[in-house]
């Protein structure tokens, strides 16, 4: 029954890549109220917190909740900045059952299970999900950063209790990173709070303005990595027709050590897409 769900949810192992996560983020106790903020200066103490690395590999596991029924899994992802994210999935004995290596341009995807295979681009995401993403979105999901080819001159900055919170309703994509061959490129209503200690991202509301999916992304257990602080734990939930959580713990993260990403189809295995 495990193998048989697992072997044909792609999109949903592809909407785990962008949920990783594990428990509930934490609010921080503030005694103080805090002070009203410049957007201006919470846009640069956020850019100057965010992680950074070149290369990036972690072992995590995942919990992936639809319907009311949890699937478990364990997997490895390897991240070379801008360029790869490479996953490999794996049930609890540890046998790997499927492998996916997204680019900027390319998605690719073994399931080792019924002996198939996919090779396409974006659009089978996109088709799935109801919306346009791109490598960037996915990139910064994963890792707790903001958007870095997305427009940030139109954020509001406010204090929701103990956080600040950063919104904009027109969160487009810079032009000279709009390929020529996309009519449209996605706009987003977007909301990010901020922990008014480290200027770490520990939310995400992030809302198509031309459909009615929503995700949200919660950031916790964050470690220090190389001088940057990392969200060891994660949780995210989409709210389309259904709503979907998925629940990812990170280990065994390595930073800045040279990674390959190994992906070989098997001649026998049928394209499936």
């Amino acid at each position: 029954m495990r193998y048989a769900l697992i072997s044909g949810i792609l999109p949903a192992l592809i909407t785990a890549i962008m949920l990783l996560g594990g428990c509930s983020a934490k609010r921080q106790v503030i005694k103080e109220p805090l002070r009203e903020a410049k957007t201006s200066f919470l846009l640069d103490e956020l850019a100057k917190n965010e992680m950074r690395f070149d290369w990036l590999s972690a072992k995590f596991s995942v919990d992936y909740i639809y319907d009311k029924k949890l699937t478990e899994f364990k997997g490895q992802i390897r991240i070379r900045k801008d360029s790869v994210i490479w996953v490999t999935f794996s049930p609890a004995l540890g046998i790997e059952m499927a492998r996916l290596k997204i680019t900027t341009d390319s998605v690719l995807y073994i399931n080792r299970i019924n002996k198939t295979h996919l090779s396409g681009d974006y659009s089978f995401i996109n088709d799935f999900l109801k919306t346009r993403i791109d490598f960037d979105v996915l990139h910064s999901i994963i890792i707790g950063n903001d958007f870095q080819f997305y427009d940030k001159t139109k954020f509001k900055a406010h204090v929701d209790k103990v956080e600040y919170k950063l919104s904009t309703s027109e969160r487009r994509q810079l032009k000279k990173f709009v390929k020529q061959d996309e009519t449209e490129a996605p706009v987003f209503y977007q909301d990010i709070w901020l922990d008014p200690n480290t200027f770490k991202i520990t939310k995400v509301s992030l809302k198509e303005i031309k459909n009615d999916k929503k995700l949200e992304a919660y950031y916790s257990d964050f470690r220090n990595h190389n001088g940057y602080l990392f969200p060891y734990d994660l949780i995210f939930d989409i709210f389309a027709d259904s709503r979907v959580t998925v629940k990812v713990n990170y280990s065994r993260i390595r930073l800045n050590e040279p990674l390959t990403f190994p992906f070989a189809i098997p001649e026998k295995y049928e394209r499936i897409w």
